[in-house]
């Protein structure tokens, strides 16, 4: 993914961006893996909360398809149990954010 990553700001209380409480069915996959379904609990225009049954590790490298886009890359910051805590390679766009918002109400 080229840019080394600073994933610290993400695991404190001063985050870098709000954020917001969902509950949305996505496809994920690891590059050369195929897609299987998956759901993110919170997002961020930075990142996202997944909750999968695929064993992920810090440092990972995914892809994740959020309904109604294109896939977009991301890395594994922290893992534990069925959970991890991702950032997107790109912000997302705020009116991409305000539309998973939208559509997980």
């Amino acid at each position: 993914m080229g840019a080394k990553l600073q994933s610290e700001p993400y695991r404190s209380s001063n985050r870098l961006t709000e954020r917001w409480p969902v509950l949305i069915g996505v496809r994920v996959r690891r590059p050369g893996e195929t897609w299987f379904k998956s759901q993110i609990t919170d997002v961020t225009t930075q990142g996202f909360r997944l909750k999968s049954f695929m064993k992920l590790a810090p440092e990972d490298d995914l892809w994740i398809m959020l309904p109604g886009f294109e896939g977009r890359r991301a890395r594994v910051l922290w893992s534990r149990a069925h959970e991890s805590g991702c950032v997107f390679e790109r912000p997302l766009h705020p009116a991409i954010l305000d539309h998973i918002i939208r559509i997980s109400q």
